[in-house]
């Protein structure tokens, strides 16, 4: 993010949008859904690091993180959620792939549109995020203390909030 500040600004601005702005669903459950995604794109340092924040922002932490990232059909997560997460499945795979099952499937269990179409725009973000990161060869620290420590600071202050000092999480 440091060697391009000029597209790290949107970027962390479309991220702190999508992540962190009033919705009804909680920044846990966006940030949950973000870690899903990376999950499944296997990105590790978008993956590892949305982890944290999730875990960060969700009463149940990273045991939870984990098992939706191991299988959100048996993860502990509301129903609505599981459908969104589906759905954040489909877009991964691309965007045709997402059908108007999985809409009703939503719908039926309370998701908005507002909800759905956020879901739909965190997924297609991140899959742009994670072949960024990839693309450009991201070292990933080992040790989930160092995205532990970012999530305290993104958590705090969000995304951009300090480009001068350390890394962002969208690429190092």
């Amino acid at each position: 993010m440091r060697y391009r500040p000029e597209t790290a600004v949107p970027l962390n601005a479309l991220a702190e949008v999508l992540l962190r702005s009033d919705n009804t669903l909680t920044r846990g459950e966006r940030e949950l859904i973000a870690t899903y995604v990376s999950s499944l794109n296997d990105c590790n340092f978008c993956a590892s690091s949305h982890a944290a924040f999730a875990a960060a922002q969700l009463p149940a932490g990273m045991p939870l993180v984990n098992a939706v990232r191991l299988d959100p059909d048996t993860a502990d997560i509301t129903p609505k959620m599981r459908a969104l997460l589906a759905i954040a499945a489909a877009v991964q795979q691309g965007g045709l792939k997402v059908t108007e099952s999985e809409i009703g499937a939503a719908r039926a269990e309370g998701a908005t549109d507002v909800e759905i179409h956020d879901t739909v725009l965190i997924a297609a973000a991140f899959c742009m995020f994670n072949r960024y990161v990839d693309g450009l060869g991201t070292w990933a620290p080992e040790d989930p203390a160092a995205y532990e420590a970012t999530a305290a600071r993104i958590v705090d202050r969000g995304y951009g909030s300090s480009l001068d000092d350390e890394p962002e999480p969208h690429g190092r």
